[in-house]
Parts: structure tokens; sequence; C-alpha cells
């Protein structure tokens, strides 16, 4: 399949500046988000709050660490195998399926969303788009999964809760608005995905990690 979407420039940084190198290496910590797409036009962010060690001020999509019960939890159905395949590229050592009902579990912890019904959230209807693994010496690392899925057939409702601990102000943003918000450079990479998705390109998922000192992208292949 020709690839010739959002290809990295050689000075194209898709992690932001750590703000002082660590001499240990931190191994990083698997981590879900979930971008909720509505209308075809409007996605769901909120900001983390100042008080906040890892990204504080940010405006985010919901997710965070996947807990060692999430791949136990219950669905109303499950991922397709393509996506499933393609969550295995790259190596993990968790089932597929537990990125999935951790960033639906992120979701409703953060915003009040719920993906799914009295079953669980219907895996299928979710679709795996990006995976990157934040570079080393960071004093927090995370190999995150980004799903999408459409908020009208997921969602029992779309209005989120008011601002919790974890994410303030959340709501939906046009895809202009969104990138014109103070974005973590990933989140900013991943919105332009999303848009080329939206807008009918076929696209497979990057895999974005740092690699002999420069960051690399390659495109998984189902």
């Amino acid at each position: 399949m020709a690839d010739n979407t959002f290809k990295l420039n050689a000075d194209e940084k898709v992690f932001d500046a750590p703000e002082a190198e660590k001499p240990k290496l931190v191994k990083p910590k698997d981590a879900a988000t979930l971008i909720l797409v509505r209308g075809g036009r409007e996605v769901m962010m909120g900001q983390r709050a100042k008080g906040h060690v890892f990204m504080p001020d940010k405006w985010v999509f919901p997710g965070g660490r996947v807990d060692p019960g999430d791949a136990r939890l219950p669905a109303a159905s499950e991922l397709t195998p393509a996506t499933e395949a393609l969550l295995r590229q790259g190596g993990t050592k968790r089932p597929p399926r537990a990125f999935a009902l951790a960033a639906t579990r992120e979701t409703r912890e953060e915003t009040g969303l719920v993906v799914g019904g009295p079953a669980g959230p219907d895996l299928a209807r979710l679709s795996f788009v990006a995976r990157a693994i934040t570079p080393p010496y960071r004093p927090r690392r995370f190999d995150a999964r980004f799903f999408l899925a459409d908020a009208e057939a997921v969602l029992l409702h779309d209005e989120p809760a008011a601002g919790g601990e974890e994410l303030l102000h959340t709501r939906w943003f046009s895809l202009d608005e969104a990138e014109q918000l103070d974005l973590p450079s990933i989140t900013r990479f991943v919105l332009r995905e999303i848009r080329a998705r939206l807008a009918g390109e076929a696209v497979q998922p990057p895999f974005l990690k740092f690699n002999r000192g420069k960051h690399t992208m390659e495109r998984l292949q189902d």
C-alpha cells in the first residue's frame, strides 16, 4: 500500500523536549488513549491540571496507564482480528484488548463519558491509529497506543462531566480549534493523523520511537 502521508522531516520532532536529561534509563509504562470524534469534525479533549508533573496545562485526549485488570474487563464485542494484529506488532506482553479497555476506562474516569453499555464497550468499533514510545532518559516514559472511535456510535451520551482531578475543561473542539490549543507534540502529530483519516486517506498506523539518538517512524502494515 502506498504511503505518502505525513512523513517525518529530518528536523521534525514528535516528542516534547525533556526539562532535564536523566542519567537513569526509565522503562516505559503501557498506556492507552481514546480519540472520540463527533460528526466527523469534532474531537473530545481536556486540559491537564497545572499541578501535574507530567505535561501540566497541556490539552490532551482522554487516556492513561494500563492497569493489570484491564485485560479482564467485560466487553460487548472484541477487537477485530486486523486491529489485534496491528496491536501485536512491535511487541507486547499484554493481550491487545487490555489497551482498548484501558482507553475506554480512562475515558470514563476522566470525562464521565461511557463507551458502550451494560455489557461493556463495543471494542469492534475502535480502530488503532498510532503507537508512540517516549524517548529514553525521561523521568516518565510511556508506550502509548492511540484508538479512534465515532462518538455517535459508541457513547451512551456525548456531554462530558465537569472537570475532575485529571482533566479540566473537557469539551468538544473542531479540528481547527484543537490545533490552536497548547498541545504536546505527540498529540499534535496524532491529530494530523486523525484529520487525514477523516478526509478519507488510507493511513496505516505510525509507530513512533527514538532509535540511535533519532526520532523514527514506521507504518505498521495489516
